[in-house]
């Protein structure tokens, strides 16, 4: 292979430290959620306040992900991570000491700019060191940090919470940043494009301004429901941005002039499907740490540890099943990989199903435990086929629409799933018979029901509550289960056996 640099062990160790970046870009999406309570004391926070506090480092990953690939490929891959590892952990330090809530979401947005490059950078670099044998092994170890964050952070934000004060959940960041970037800049050799490029002002403002519309609608029908006519204008425009992005990205490559990202890359079908099942993983996955903690906190009553602990069979499951893909490597055919894993997740999540009011915790840990396997055996077998048709050349603008996507699916996934969890809740609520103020503070989340059924002293109100949220819960488990049996199918029907190579902006035919 031509265009692979050969740099020998050190590959694997710069991957070790690419991991390290990638758990803190990761734990940032979860690990607040517990601390959200304290912050609403401690700052005096309102509740939209709250929710853009959580919000607002989703919002920035959206809006830059895709010029930060771009950027790697023209101005140098190693450079920039470190720089947005900087970046990510001066905004960590300047969280954990943040005195007002306006300070707080400023420091997350400059967080977010920093996490923007981590994940696309750090895939960048697969094409250009790893041998096409290797890359599931490389990946396996890079998107299974990824992916290890998402429940660990939950369990990593209680145990802080537990000993520490609030900004400790942000201030964990900065040692990991502080070694990532020791090990990438001794380990890592620069690359960049060989050609430079002009930069594409034009289709940067479009993706960015039409990710922002969806990212943000989606944020807004979480709390204002989708007939929010600030949700449907933003959505609209989000869509509208993104369709003239993609003809305007389309004329450029077609005149064979600098775009932000390659629209050749979607005739190949390991590039595409591979991008769409991983989004998939996204959708079902950050669904499900919705709800599942709401269910162990506020259902089962269950201290944030303690609930976090309930996490940990998913995350044994993914590092088994991303040692055992990645010892099987080739001798296992990616599409019966991704497969195996995605029926491995179906089961879990369909299994989740049965849980009931009281159901033994041996059971959540059962299917939670199948969930992780299948995604660790899944994951990075569909990143080695979304990254395989990628040059040295591009590989961080391919890597950057990766995620962009990615991040996206992500975010419409806890939208949308959040609102079938939702409405399947308060469906199981229309025959309280109490007056409406109350019952309308109940209607409106779990956790407001079972406070004012525990305030009235009302068991029986308490009861009705929690299980109308498990009713609600195994409905949206429920779907989940189906994306992961349609990613399965369509793994088996669309993936490739061989990927075409990317050259240039033309596959190799």
């Amino acid at each position: 292979m031509s265009d692979i640099i050969d740099i020998g062990p050190k590959k694997w160790w710069a991957t070790a430290a690419m991991c390290l970046a990638a758990i803190a870009f990761s734990l940032d999406l979860t690990v607040l959620n517990l601390a959200l309570p304290t912050l609403s004391t401690s700052l005096h926070a309102s509740t939209g306040q709250l929710q853009w506090i959580a919000d607002a480092y989703a919002l920035i990953l959206a809006v830059l992900t895709l010029p930060a690939g771009m950027l790697g490929d023209r101005f140098g891959r190693k450079r920039l991570i470190i720089m947005a590892l900087i970046i990510f952990g001066t905004a960590s330090a300047l969280c954990a000491y943040s005195t007002t809530v306006t300070m707080l979401i400023a420091s997350r947005l400059l967080l977010g700019v920093g996490a923007a490059f981590i994940l696309p950078l750090a895939m960048s670099i697969m094409p250009i060191y790893f041998r096409p044998e290797e890359r599931t092994k490389a990946l396996a170890i890079l998107m299974g940090g990824v992916f290890l964050a998402y429940p660990l952070g939950p369990i990593l934000g209680g145990w802080l919470l537990t000993h520490f004060w609030w900004g400790s959940v942000f201030l964990i960041n900065v040692p990991v940043v502080l070694i990532a970037i020791a090990a990438i800049g001794a380990l890592l050799p620069e690359s960049k494009s060989s050609k430079k490029h002009r930069i594409d002002f034009t289709g940067i403002a479009l993706s960015s301004l039409g990710l922002t519309g969806i990212t943000y609608g989606a944020i807004e029908a979480e709390s204002n429901g989708w007939s929010n006519h600030w949700v449907i204008a933003s959505l609209v425009a989000g869509v509208v941005l993104l369709i003239a992005f993609f003809y305007w990205e389309k004329r450029k490559t077609h005149r064979r002039e600098d775009s932000l990202i390659d629209i050749h890359l979607f005739e190949s079908p390991a590039f595409t499907w591979g991008t769409i099942l991983m989004t998939t993983v996204n959708f079902s996955l950050f669904g499900l740490l919705f709800g599942l903690p709401q269910y162990l906190e506020v259902v089962r009553g269950y201290k944030p540890l303690t609930a976090g602990y309930y996490l940990l069979p998913m995350i044994v499951g993914l590092m088994i099943g991303s040692v055992g893909t990645a010892r099987l490597g080739k001798k296992l055919d990616t599409r019966i990989a991704v497969a195996i894993g995605y029926a491995l997740m179906a089961i879990g999540l369909l299994i989740g199903t049965r849980t009931t009011l009281g159901v033994h915790g041996i059971f959540i840990v059962l299917w939670t435990g199948l969930i992780g396997l299948g995604l660790g055996v899944a994951m990075p077998n569909v990143a080695t086929a979304a990254i395989s048709p990628l040059s040295a050349e591009h590989s961080a603008a391919g890597t950057a629409l990766i995620s962009a996507v990615r991040q996206v699916g992500g975010t419409l996934g806890i939208a949308l799933l959040g609102t079938v969890l939702g409405v399947s809740y308060r469906s199981q609520l229309h025959t309280l018979a109490l007056p409406s103020t109350i019952a309308s503070t109940i209607r409106s989340s779990v956790t407001a029901g079972t406070a004012v059924a525990n305030k009235m002293g009302n068991s029986l109100l308490l009861h009705i509550v929690r299980l109308a949220f498990v009713h609600g819960m195994t409905v949206m488990l429920f779907i989940c289960g189906c994306i992961a049996l349609t990613a399965m199918v369509l793994g088996l029907s669309f993936l490739p056996r061989a990927t075409k190579k990317m050259t240039g902006s033309k596959l190799e035919q």
